[in-house]
């Protein structure tokens, strides 16, 4: 039996300010702070050992790792990839998701977030919140670095990292990935094998474990939110 946890990291300061981040290198609030440290606290409750951990390569995903590896006492160096990034959002990029709505419209808004395949416009590559003009994506190659994308796009990449570095790892081992509301729901789509029209209803709280069983044969045998009094509708059990 192995576990898979995946977990979003806790609040963020654009999250607060109710901004599309995307690539945007943004920390933690002091709420997010709390949440990974509760995160952190119900995984060392349930006694499970971790073999391997993960990362996207953006600063609030990595602090909340720290900050659970720290309620676990467990140094384990964690892989960092670009791979299970948030969602590029493109020109959307820094903008107030309520004014946006008011200026868009709810409907066109909630397309931008949740549809499939739907790109936003590109950011300008002279845009200070480009991934080209962050010191974190430095040592990327140019031509791995989006200027917008889908969730598709997103789902894409993900899926491409967990099938070539993480899937084979599984076996009989426990993987903890701290990642982002929409690479998580690419896992997610993946894993319990929802549709379009589900992974849009998918919803993914912010410092919150999502525990999820698999056995030997690789089926998912049950999962659940290890905050229970912030739980989501998984869609699936």
């Amino acid at each position: 039996m192995s576990y898979l946890i995946l977990i979003r990291h806790g609040q963020s300061t654009w999250n607060l300010e109710n901004r599309f981040t995307g690539w945007v290198d943004v920390d933690l609030t002091e709420n997010g702070k709390l949440e990974a440290k509760k995160a952190g606290d119900l995984i060392k409750k349930s006694n499970i050992q971790i073999d391997y951990y993960y990362s996207s390569l953006q600063l609030r995903a990595n602090h909340t790792l720290k900050i659970i590896q720290k309620s676990l006492n467990d140094e384990k160096k964690f892989v960092r990839s670009w791979k299970l990034n948030e969602r590029h959002y493109g020109g959307l990029t820094g903008l107030n998701k309520a004014e946006m709505s008011k200026k868009l419209g709810e409907e066109k808004v909630h397309q931008f977030r949740r549809s499939w395949d739907l790109r936003p416009d590109p950011l300008d590559r002279n845009s200070k919140f480009h991934p080209l003009n962050i010191d974190t994506y430095k040592s990327m190659s140019i031509n791995e670095i989006p200027d917008t994308e889908s969730l598709k796009d997103t789902y894409e990449r993900v899926i491409n990292f967990y099938n070539t570095d993480i899937k084979n790892k599984i076996d009989n081992r426990n993987i903890l990935i701290s990642a982002h509301g929409n690479s998580i729901r690419a896992l997610c789509k993946y894993l319990f094998k929802l549709d379009e029209k589900q992974i849009s209803k998918l919803e993914i709280p912010t410092g919150n474990p999502l525990l999820i069983e698999i056995d030997e044969n690789e089926n998912i045998n049950n999962c659940n939110y290890l905050d229970q009094d912030r739980s989501k509708d998984l869609l699936i059990f």
